[in-house]
């Protein structure tokens, strides 16, 4: 893993084509692409984007050694004029991007790529399994984030991942939507995400008994004692001898961070139990965790049912996303420039309304209310356009255009800031918990009937309305040449 080269991480029509550009000449035509989204996982209200930080990794690094041009040399269909030009090549272009842990919406551009057509062309694949991934992971722990109603959620699901890469990258993104931490080791090595961990039934099953057990683990992490108490009977036997060994070992040194784990049965009425035995036994102050199989869904079941849990360890739900396992990022062209360096809008039409593109280069505004500082709207805009603030603005949704509202008294902020220009990079990533406090910071902009799991508020993304001129101009082009 650690010596893998990633250049060939890519489509192969993308290289097809990169050897088309170059035999007529069109390679160095530049061209926009944006990378969006078409709908929501699980039915909700927002998403949280994440990946920009492996996408920098990836075009910092991204070259063709002499394996792979030897490699592509041997598939007997590239000129070796195009091979001279992958062997030489570096990126040049121009890469914008929201920020990692802004909630986002259908439709808008999450990265918008202006460079060569042929080098533009071969990043779309690894610009979307990134975002596709790391946005779906992230927005699936906002929500167990939001149904645990500020109890820690812990990633747990390493082993239930769909590989190395899945399990690593995950648990970051997971970080990013809110977790507190995760199981994951060589997450915390790379990137930091703290790693937390407390014993599994095979280290019970191991010594003679539960209570030698518990009585070894204490003894070996007196400051971080945390008991798994269903290997057996949970209120026979495992919380009983948890109890016993927190007297006899924790309490003496005057310890009283110590915890039991739950990780199978109605977790609702064992912690309930659970938490009035550890009371009546003068222990207040342990805690209690639960795992086992949980989502938002249940997490919020078991809270309604007056569930005693402190904090939670999710797994395969939530590193897998099972509940609807695909973000749905596309990439698509959405203009060129002709010799004379102007921008050509560019539409892909199709039957369903959702799949028909939004042309040109674009900027986005999201509106927030001056007073309560919630956000209103986002507003697509021309790449050149600006808001005025002073003005009220008419905003409707194009996808209803019919439902429309104006909005005044708001500030407008731009979401896309530049990451590379002429492929130098610009922008300054931050570090993990800065985005995991600014993706917070963002969520409580939302309003909560935007946050709500089921049938949550829409959210209005506008066209503004040179852009949708544009737009509607070239439906009647296409469709007048169809004819």
């Amino acid at each position: 893993m650690d010596k893998r080269h990633l250049s060939l991480l890519c489509d192969y029509y993308e290289l097809t084509m990169g050897n088309g550009y170059f035999a007529h000449n069109l390679h160095e035509k530049t061209a926009y692409f944006d990378l969006y989204f078409r709908q929501i996982p699980d039915g909700g209200g927002y998403a949280i984007t994440a990946g920009l930080q492996q996408l920098i990794e990836y075009i910092e690094n991204l070259h063709f050694d002499e394996e792979d041009i030897a490699f592509l040399r041997g598939k007997g269909i590239f000129s070796d004029a195009f091979l001279d030009y992958l062997a030489d090549f570096h990126f040049s272009g121009d890469i914008y991007a929201i920020p990692e842990g802004t909630p986002v919406f259908p439709g808008e551009p999450l990265v918008i790529v202006k460079a060569p057509a042929a080098q533009a062309q071969l990043i779309e694949t690894y610009s979307l399994l990134t975002f596709n991934h790391q946005s779906l992971i992230a927005t699936k722990a906002s929500r167990i984030v939001r149904a645990a109603q500020g109890r820690p959620v812990m990633e747990f699901g390493s082993r239930r991942a769909q590989g190395a890469d899945a399990a690593i990258i995950g648990a970051r993104a997971a970080y990013i939507g809110g977790c507190a931490a995760s199981a994951c080791t060589l997450t915390d090595a790379i990137y930091g995400v703290p790693a937390s961990g407390t014993m599994a039934h095979s280290w019970v099953q191991t010594f003679e008994n539960e209570y030698e057990a518990f009585k070894a683990y204490c003894q070996v992490y007196p400051h971080n004692a945390t008991l798994l108490v269903d290997t057996y009977n949970t209120l026979k036997s495992g919380v009983p001898n948890a109890i016993r060994v927190f007297k006899e070992v924790l309490l003496p040194q005057g310890i009283q961070n110590c915890a039991i784990r739950l990780d199978s049965g109605d977790l609702a009425f064992l912690s309930q139990s659970a938490r009035k035995m550890l009371d009546d036994a003068g222990l207040p102050f342990c805690k209690i965790v639960a795992s086992n199989a949980l989502d938002e869904w249940l997490i919020r079941d078991l809270l309604q049912q007056g569930a005693q849990i402190d904090s939670f360890g999710v797994g395969e739900k939530l590193i897998t996303a099972r509940s609807e396992p695909v973000f749905g990022c596309i990439y698509k062209l959405v203009a060129t420039e002709n010799d004379a360096g102007e921008i050509v809008p560019k539409i892909k039409i199709s039957e369903n309304v959702s799949k028909i593109t939004t042309p040109h280069f674009k900027k986005i505004y999201r509106l927030f209310e001056k007073d309560s500082g919630k956000a209103i709207a986002d507003q697509i805009c021309l790449h050149d356009e600006t808001i005025d603030e002073s003005q009220p603005l008419e905003i409707f949704d194009p996808l209803a255009p019919w439902k429309r509202k104006t909005v005044s008294n708001f500030i407008a902020k731009e979401l896309l800031q530049p990451i590379f220009i002429k492929g130098q990079k610009v922008y300054q990533q931050p570090e993990l918990p800065q985005i995991q406090a600014y993706c917070r910071e963002q969520m409580d902009t939302l309003w909560d009937e935007v946050k709500r799991f089921e049938y949550p508020h829409h959210y209005y993304v506008d066209l503004s309305q040179k852009l949708w001129d544009i737009k509607q101009t070239l439906l009647y082009k296409n469709n007048q040449q169809s004819q």
